[in-house]
């Protein structure tokens, strides 16, 4: 056995000595097997199943799950725990015929998986962000944020007019004391006249301006700057989601027309959807039936039987 750095220069001593140790004993084929270690793993198996001196021998990467190994290693009496230790025993899994998983499926795949797991990472950013203002916008305009969805002004709390009426006016109060006529005027002009009824969306958001707590003066300029940044957060986020979608587009038609749009074809799933189912399974003729696509994506759980006891 032997240590090297996890670097290029590391990565490529390692070559050097599966090279020689291939050459000198006369070996067609190679097969790598490694612990998958979240990134920490992933330029190594892409280099190796990718690299020029390894090409003419077909390389084949495995990156196995360690809870795997950690129970194919029980099957070894009093073994120590050592890194030389634990290469031995994933070498061993692989010569054995142990593994089922795929090879390292390429990086064309990875790329899309990356756009696919950032949007959801944006996504959730977003969802977190409005979740957080809604607590200022409840202590600013306490109504408001918990009206019923059949009785609030606004279709979407974080839509355009709400926005404007939330920083525009200082404080709840401020509405509640305006004229309907100059918040009628307000409403159409920041809705750019979309509203059925303005007349009745005024009259429901001064109701609701009326019937919120009022706050200490002092509150009110902190919160007007909160509510403020988090609208700002939430609107560069979606813009990052719009880009994101045109990557995301560009990238997975690179994977051949026919997987894609045969998901677009499924009611319900659309270009995102489709895009990270491609991301996450890969290449799906790697799967021999459905159950093993539902056992990929943890969709199946072990049958339990002892005796006349039978569970899922």
């Amino acid at each position: 056995s032997f240590q090297v750095k996890n670097n290029l220069p590391g990565s490529e001593q390692m070559v050097s000595k599966i090279c020689s140790c291939l050459k000198e004993n006369n070996l067609t084929h190679l097969t790598v097997a490694m612990e998958s270690t979240s990134f920490y793993s992933w330029h190594l198996a892409n280099t190796l199943s990718s690299h020029e001196a390894l090409v003419w021998f077909k390389p084949k990467v495995y990156c196995l799950n360690p809870r795997v190994i950690a129970a194919y290693k029980k099957s070894f009496v009093d073994m120590d725990k050592t890194d030389p230790k634990d290469a031995f025993v994933i070498a061993d899994f692989a010569r054995v015929g142990k593994i089922t998983t795929s090879p390292w499926s390429g990086a064309e795949y990875i790329a899309l998986q990356r756009l696919t797991r950032c949007r959801l990472h944006i996504i959730e950013n977003i969802s977190r962000e409005k979740s957080y203002i809604l607590s200022n916008i409840f202590l600013k305009f306490s109504e408001l944020a918990v009206l019923d969805k059949n009785e609030t002004p606004f279709s979407n709390i974080f839509g355009a007019t709400s926005e404007a009426v939330l920083t525009d006016y200082m404080s709840a109060e401020d509405i509640a004391n305006t004229s309907i006529e100059n918040l009628i005027t307000f409403l159409i002009d920041k809705s750019k006249n979309r509203f059925s009824n303005p007349e009745a969306t005024a009259e429901i958001l001064q109701r609701a301006a009326r019937d919120s707590y009022r706050l200490d003066k002092a509150l009110y300029d902190p919160l007007n700057a909160t509510i403020a940044a988090s609208l700002n957060c939430i609107k560069a986020l979606e813009k990052e989601v719009k880009s994101l979608d045109k990557a995301i587009e560009k990238a997975v038609k690179g994977f051949g027309n026919h997987q894609y749009q045969c998901l677009m074809s499924i009611p319900g799933i659309g270009p995102v959807f489709a895009a990270g189912i491609i991301a996450e399974l890969g290449d799906i003729t790697k799967f021999s039936n459905q159950a093993c696509v539902a056992k990929y994506a943890g969709l199946t759980w072990r049958k339990k039987q002892s005796g006349n006891f039978t569970a899922d």
